[in-house]
């Protein structure tokens, strides 16, 4: 009898060890809710198993694990963030490093590489608990000219603010640099950081993207952070953002951004206190947000918590290397700068992975007044705006013929420009079968159509040129609010490319024109709509005002634009559209 209660106990337990394993195999061979067509990224299956036996972050009422115990507290020029205002004499120094780097320099090197910032963060971060066993991380930092105290701040504030068992390096990426403190100097410099900081070179210009590309390759840490060479990062800024890809790899992590003032570098919050925002985009390409959905809002159980994002600014994230790699890194094809975050997105979100920003890691960034430098032999490799032609490329990558055309509809002379091959861009993502961008709009970016509405076709487009004066109406590089003028007409260029579309929008690039009792204005498009009051007529050249019952009309003596009572037969009321040839062509 004995013998058969021993051999029962020990049936049951391996039963027992059988039904325990079950969860684990399903685990390791399933995804929930994924359907055979759905991308896939090699070790995805592995990656879901390890999430589920991970310890996950978790917050408690204590301060978390890795929180400073005392706050550091100093005096001095900038300190605490505080604005740094130069003496009156050091503003012929402030003035001449603003045109030099397109910030005060001047004042940026009287203030400490070891300042303290405010703690910009949601209270409830202050106790959140990560785990002990976070991925080891290489901090990029690309740079070309950039001024000698803001690149080493950034520097010294990853040393000061970041747990060293998570720091793998600080990996300096000089893009051709031609400043002589940039070189033997800064070589020096770093050995004080014990091989913590490392320095490699491009032997020749190759711009923003192709040199993150070089930094991702050569980068030690499982995981690669990029920041741009001028910010300070927040208190406790890295486990946040590795706590996401420590639970999946197809993970991109962003932070949220501060504003450093470019000329007297005062730290200070961008976004609205207790208001969360997130990446979208409009047809131009041009970068946006949006306030985060409740959709998205509602999944999250703490305000704290990281959040899906559709796209990001570009210059400030976290991605496990080798999966930055699999998805070929930035397009190669891509020149110097632009379109590289819209690039990314599209790849992460559309092939298997997807983006969080991250409230609780802060990164002050910051926003220079102008671009210091020029782009050199870069620039003329391709005719035509660089910018443009990147964004082309991305579109015709990543987007579904439809949303093509809204591009075009926003920018008629890409049509025009050569992006080059995209061969590879196809191949990879048939390889990585990767979504369509409709399933993408449908289910990650909703949000866009809120505020930018599919684009009606356009029945005109170009220059606006007069009968009577032979000029063009000109936006005379103004930004909204503002009138509109006249000058002689160029056929090129985007102050004189305007669009009427087919619901009678007047537009030039993502602005609108209209009209009141003070003239034809430029002004900012009604978010969320396409709409318009205009109406052109083919047979008297008149552009009728649906709402005021007016034409526009050219003031004989003046440039002055207006809406008149319509007369037909006075070349002053009537206007030819005409599409403009491009200036590289």
């Amino acid at each position: 009898m004995r013998i058969v209660q021993i051999r029962k106990s020990r049936l049951l337990r391996v039963v027992a060890g059988v039904l325990l394993l079950v969860p684990l195999i399903y685990l390791l061979f399933t995804h929930e809710g994924e359907s055979s067509s759905e991308p896939k990224v090699e070790g995805s299956h592995f990656e879901s198993l390890r999430s589920k036996i991970r310890k996950l972050p978790k917050l408690v009422s204590e301060l978390g694990n890795f929180e400073p115990k005392k706050p550091i507290v100093r005096t001095g020029p900038g300190e605490a963030g505080k604005a740094h205002i130069l003496r009156e004499d050091q503003q012929n120094d402030a003035a001449q490093s603003l045109s030099e780097y397109g910030m005060n320099m001047a004042c940026s090197d009287e203030i400490s590489l070891d300042r303290t910032i405010p703690d910009t963060r949601l209270p409830e971060c202050k106790h959140w608990e990560y785990p002990e066993d976070l991925p080891r991380t290489s901090v990029i930092i690309v740079f070309h000219n950039e001024g000698w105290s803001t690149l080493m701040r950034t520097v010294h504030s990853v040393i000061n603010r970041t747990p060293p068992q998570f720091l793998e390096e600080v990996l300096l990426v000089d893009d051709f640099s031609s400043k002589e403190d940039l070189k033997g100097k800064l070589e020096d410099y770093i050995t004080r950081f014990k091989g913590k900081v490392r320095l490699i070179r491009n032997k020749e210009r190759e711009g923003l993207i192709r040199t993150r590309s070089l930094g991702a390759k050569e980068a030690r840490g499982e995981v690669i952070l990029f920041l741009d060479a001028h910010c300070e990062v927040n208190t406790n800024w890295l486990p946040p953002l590795l706590a996401p890809i420590y639970r999946d790899r197809t993970i991109m992590t962003v932070p949220v951004i501060d504003g450093i003032d470019h000329k007297s570098f005062e730290y200070r919050p961008v976004y609205q206190d207790g208001h969360h925002y997130r990446g979208i985009f409009e047809w131009g390409m041009l970068y946006k947000e949006n306030e985060v959905p409740a959709k998205e809002a509602n999944r999250r159980k703490h305000n704290s918590e990281p959040y899906k994002s559709p796209t990001h600014a570009g210059g400030l994230f976290a991605i496990d290397r080798k999966f930055f790699l699999s998805l070929g890194a930035y397009d190669p094809g891509l020149l110097v700068w632009g379109g590289e975050n819209f690039e990314l997105s599209f790849k992460i979100w559309q092939c298997g992975g997807s983006i969080e920003w991250v409230p609780c890691s802060r990164v002050g960034h910051v926003y220079r007044g102008f671009m210091p430098y020029n782009f050199g032999k870069l620039a003329q490799r391709k005719k035509g705006p660089l910018i443009t032609i990147n964004y082309k490329r991305v579109i015709e990558t990543w987007f579904d013929d439809k949303f093509k055309e809204y591009f075009y509809t926003r920018e008629p002379l890409a049509r025009f420009l050569d992006t080059g091959d995209i061969s590879e861009q196809l191949a990879l993502k048939k390889k990585l079968k990767c979504r369509s961008f409709q399933w993408y709009m449908d289910n990650v970016a909703y949000d866009v159509f809120d505020k930018f509405p599919e684009l009606p076709k356009n029945i005109h487009w170009g220059e606006l040129r007069n009968l009577a004066s032979s000029t063009c109406m000109d936006t005379l590089g103004h930004g909204p609010p503002s009138l509109m003028g006249m000058s002689p007409c160029h056929g090129y260029g985007n102050n004189q490319l305007l669009r009427l579309n087919a619901k009678g929008q007047l537009g030039v690039g993502e602005r609108c024109i209209e009209a009141d009792s003070q003239g034809i204005k430029l002004v900012f498009c009604r978010l969320g709509t396409v709409d318009g009051p205009w109406q052109y007529d083919e047979t008297t050249h008149t552009l009728f005002h649906r709402v005021h019952k007016k034409c526009v009309a050219l003031h004989p003596q003046t440039t002055h634009l207006s809406l008149m009572p319509c007369d037909v037969v006075n070349t002053y009321h009537q206007w030819t559209f005409k599409e403009l040839q491009p200036r590289w062509q």
